[in-house]
């Protein structure tokens, strides 16, 4: 950390409110907060809560990424171990271990335990496996390969991909042998392999829950038009896969550029929500649910 980063964080620190805000936020650890449960917990009115945590993000002290309709507001441990660093790195001479190593008393941070480091798993659901999570895959597997491994289930799938899709990705240069529809069971076995992301491309689940893939996994939702309920003539359905296609490529090739290493998980799980938001452009017009 530089001079000018730990004075930014004792600066925000060095006010009663914002320490407890800190302090609450930290207690929580990298699941975090939302912020009515912090102005809830410390009596604050929202326009106060507002400005105080502002300035802590501006220190770089808590992450902020929005869970449906609410911010979740975590402490980034990695500034506090840096900050411990910074204050006691000139301990005796330059030899913290003399008097007192406070960074090696403590034990590592979740945020550390669960650094996002390629290669990476990733689940595509929807719910026939037919289409959107079909596409994403074969997306997925040429955009990046070797450093993520690509699959995709769906909540009830069909017998086979729709063969206009398979033809789609087959003009466009990608392989699909090997793509095939298959319940989202599969990857709950004990032999499964564990799943780093799930990205759900479903508009509505009909209902359906997604399954559990525990902590370790960060889920999102980029909801996409299905193809299967489009009406339209053959060529607005060329258009539509076209528009399908393209919007799942710009995201897919968005989220393998993410610089992981530098990136914790509340950050990858913000800026995967980000892209699930992003306009679907004429897709969102011509069809789906």
């Amino acid at each position: 950390m530089e001079a000018g980063q730990a004075v930014a964080a004792l600066g925000a620190l060095a006010h009663g409110t914002r320490l407890a805000i800190f302090r609450l936020v930290m207690a929580r650890g990298a699941d975090g907060l939302p912020a009515g449960a912090i102005a809830e917990a410390l009596s604050l009115p929202p326009s106060s809560l507002t400005f105080h945590l502002h300035a802590l993000q501006d220190a770089g002290l808590l992450q902020a990424t929005r869970q449906g309709r609410q911010m979740v507001y975590a402490a980034r441990f990695f500034a506090l171990r840096g900050l411990l660093g910074f204050l006691t790195e000139t301990c005796c001479l330059g030899r913290p271990e003399l008097c007192g190593d406070l960074l090696a008393t403590l034990p590592p941070t979740e945020e550390e335990v669960r650094a996002m480091t390629p290669a990476f798993n990733v689940l595509f659901l929807c719910v026939h496996n037919s289409a959107r999570s079909i596409m994403a895959e074969a997306i997925l597997r040429d955009v990046a390969p070797g450093r993520f491994r690509a699959y995709s289930a769906g909540s009830a799938p069909v017998a086979a991909p729709m063969a206009e899709v398979l033809e789609k990705l087959a003009a466009l240069g990608h392989d699909t042998d090997g793509l095939h529809s298959k319940s989202w069971a599969v990857f709950q076995g004990p032999e499964a392999p564990r799943m780093d992301f799930v990205i759900a491309l479903c508009d509505v689940l009909d209902g359906q829950a997604c399954p559990d893939f525990g902590d370790t996994a960060v889920t999102a939702s980029w909801p996409l038009p299905d193809p299967g309920k489009f009406m339209g003539s053959a060529a607005e359905r060329q258009t539509m896969l076209n528009e399908l296609y393209a919007s799942l490529r710009r995201r897919i090739a968005i989220f393998a550029s993410l610089p992981f290493a530098s990136l914790d998980r509340m950050a990858v799980r913000a800026r995967l929500d980000e892209l699930g938001a992003a306009p679907g452009g004429v897709l969102a017009r011509t069809g789906g649910r």
